[in-house]
């Protein structure tokens, strides 16, 4: 690495470990502003922001100590190949985002199940699976196992879309 690199490598390590402390203090300082008194388990709102606020500080002070102790350790690669990245691929993208449409706009009428089903297919497809019908009968499977563990264990009611009839005869819903 040329000295012009290793410098700004230096700046923005310093940059980041500051950015990190200085985001863990103002957390902090936030969940001071926090009532403090718990409810029924003692614990109140403050306490998970407090966690965070703590652990930022730490992360912060350990990264700066890095930093001034001859730099962050163990720092992958400059070049993206090294790295093990691989080159866009429009056409998953396109796949996969599909999925997720998919499933916005089937989970209400269409129903947990299959948009969950359709959502699956298409991530499949999108990673290269020759298959979608396949990967549709299992994403059917999963989402069928997990629609009943919901209904059943958790009692959390999720929409059945078109198989409503089908869940009502086999007690699903």
């Amino acid at each position: 690495m040329s000295l012009a690199a290793a410098s700004r490598r230096s700046i923005a390590e310093a940059v980041l470990s500051i950015g990190v402390l200085l985001l863990g203090i103002a957390t902090a300082a936030g969940t001071a502003m926090l009532p403090s008194q718990g409810g029924y388990a003692r614990v109140g709102p403050n306490f998970m922001p407090g966690v965070t606020g703590v652990g930022l500080i730490l992360l912060g002070v350990w990264l700066l100590y890095e930093r001034f102790s001859g730099g962050w350790r163990n720092m992958p690669p400059q070049e993206a190949e090294a790295r093990g990245e691989h080159a866009f691929h429009p056409a998953a993208f396109v796949w996969v985002s599909v999925g997720l449409f998919a499933q916005m706009a089937l989970i209400q009428s269409g129903g947990f199940v299959l948009a969950g089903a359709a959502l699956f297919a298409c991530v499949a497809r999108g990673f290269g699976s020759p298959r979608f019908a396949r990967d549709f009968g299992i994403g059917v499977i999963i989402t069928v196992a997990v629609f009943a563990f919901f209904v059943l264990v958790l009692t959390v009611n999720l929409p059945a879309g078109w198989l409503a009839p089908l869940f009502s005869l086999i007690g699903l819903e």
